[in-house]
This record gives structure tokens, sequence and C-alpha cells, in this order.
């Protein structure tokens, strides 16, 4: 695509380190020419982060906790004042307590709904909103879920039903937001080595079913969705709105 994106602004939420999806997806926006806002979630990630973020050039990082309403408008205040406009969002961000993601689903407790669809769903919403006013231009905001929105992944538990949401969320924004010439879609990514993959029990032989039989024989990897990302950013996809799509080796079309 080459500097496909040269002169404009994308904020990513979600990177946690080099092996997350959001950051492979910041380097490839950044190598199309994008200026980068790259958020951290606290404290404790902060020098591992600003590390990374310090690596690439024209990026620069800023601490947002996406349950907090308050931090989200703060963020957007900020970014007002330092680039004037931004023209993508890229929202990689998911989570639901540990003990929520083990044992049956029955067990979800009030607590673990509520956390996972606040995080992983309603964070969304929060950073749309905050970002419209600034998304002069139109543009795109893009988010991450997963197939087990649609299907029964053991261990995924809530967070399945969270994505489901995430997803149904994409496409009301959709159409809330394509008055201001704003895209909003998600990538169903297939399984990949991250830092959130380590909490759902079954990962290990999930990767090895997909690699058995996903059309391609094989799984994917951050890079391929990171391509898909900034394509969604790109003019190329103009036409593009409330749609999820799949990079994923072709695993969500097979019945098994």
């Amino acid at each position: 695509m080459g500097n496909s994106l040269e002169g404009q602004t994308a904020v990513v939420f979600g990177v946690a380190n080099k092996r997350s999806i959001a950051w492979a997806i910041a380097q490839k926006l950044q190598s199309e020419g994008a200026r980068l806002a790259i958020t951290y979630q606290n404290d404790r990630l902060r020098q591992e982060a600003e590390d990374m973020i310090h690596a690439l050039p024209n990026a620069e990082g800023f601490q947002c906790d996406v349950s907090s309403d308050a931090e989200i408008e703060q963020l957007f205040a900020t970014l007002k004042d330092k680039y004037g406009k931004i023209d993508h969002v890229v929202h990689s961000v998911a989570y639901a307590p540990a003990e929520d993601l083990k044992g049956r689903f029955k067990d979800t407790s009030r607590e673990g709904f509520r956390i996972a669809h606040d995080v992983s769903c309603y964070s969304l919403i929060a950073i749309s909103r905050a970002a419209q006013p600034l998304m002069t231009e139109g543009g795109s905001i893009v988010t991450l879920t997963y197939y087990g929105s649609t299907r029964v992944v053991p261990y995924y538990n809530i967070m399945g039903v969270a994505k489901a949401a995430l997803e149904c969320t994409v496409r009301y924004l959709a159409y809330d937001l394509g008055g201001n010439n704003i895209r909003v879609n998600a990538i169903s990514a297939g399984p990949i080595k991250t830092l959130a993959a380590r909490g759902i029990g079954s990962f290990g032989e999930i990767l090895k079913e997909v690699n058995e039989k996903a059309p391609l024989k094989r799984n994917i990897d951050q890079n391929e969705v990171a391509d898909t990302a900034a394509f969604l950013c790109t003019r190329g996809a103009r036409g593009i709105t409330g749609e999820t799509i799949y990079v994923d080796a072709g695993i969500n079309i097979m019945a098994f």
C-alpha cells in the first residue's frame, strides 16, 4: 500500500507487549505513514509500552484505562490539543476475570459478566463517542473480535458473549456514525499466541485444531491481522462499514 496513510493520525488502544495484536497494527499503520497515539492501561505497563513506542518514529504514548469515562475524555481532550483532529481508531481491548474463564458457563458471576462487557464492549462505545468530534474528516474505527462470539469455544465462556455484544455494537455504531463519514468494522482474528490468549484453558488445542482443519491448513499471525486493519483505514475500504471480517485461515466456515 505504500504511504497510504501519510498525514493521518491513528489512535491505537490495547498495546500490552510486542506480541499483542495492537502492537502489530501500530507498526503497520506507522509503516503506511500514519502518526500514532498509542495507549497503555496503567503504570505497571508504562515502561515496557514506552520503550516500544520510542522505537517507532512519529509515535507517542498515553496512559488510559478504558473502564473510566473520565480517562477516555481526558485522553481525547489531550489529543485534540496536540493533533487537532484524528483519522482512525483501533480498539484492541478485552478482559474478563480469570475465574469466569474457567469451569462451567452457568457459574459466571454477575460481576464477571459486568466487567467483561464493560471493558470488552462498552469501551468501544465510550471511545467512539469521544473520538467522533475529532474525526472531522471521517475515518475508520476498527475493533478486534473472535469467532467464539458465534461458536462455543470451551473456556472462552463470558468472553464469547462479550464479543457477540461487541459485534452487534459495531453494526449500531456503523449506522450511528455513518452520517459523519466514519466507518466502523470488526476483524475476527484466528487464535494467536498473545497475553490475552493465556487465559483460555483450551488454547493449545484450538491452535492444533486450526492448523489441521482450517482451509489454509495453518494458523495466522499478528501481521496478517495488522495488514487487514491498515487496509480498513485506507481509501480502498471507503465503502466497507458495519462488517465483521474474518482473518482466520478460513476456520470459521468449517462445520468440523
